[in-house]
């Protein structure tokens, strides 16, 4: 499902105009990115949680060079859905 589809079902549900409904998504969307960005992590319940992960720096190997590189400490986006959430999507699919 892209987010052209989300923004016209969120439009037919509720029968908000589409271009209503799109800026709001927009603005989930700049809201969360932005508060990742700055090192929040952000919870909806039932949903699932955006949080920033810390990679640790670490040693790789170029195979083809033979030389080790360093991959320098860094923070990484993730997702991690709800109990809740996990669950209805193990029972919805049958």
């Amino acid at each position: 499902m892209t987010k052209a589809e989300i923004i016209a079902e969120i439009s037919t549900k509720t029968g908000l105009e589409k271009v209503d409904v799109q800026e709001t998504v927009e603005a989930f969307f700049k809201v969360v990115k932005n508060a990742m960005i700055g090192g929040e992590n952000v919870y909806v319940r039932g949903f699932g949680s955006f949080v920033v992960k810390k990679r640790a720096e670490k040693t790789a190997r170029n195979i083809s060079k033979n030389t080790a590189i360093i991959i320098p400490e860094h923070f990484v986006p993730s997702f991690k859905p709800a109990k809740i959430f996990v669950e209805k999507v193990k029972n919805g699919n049958k």
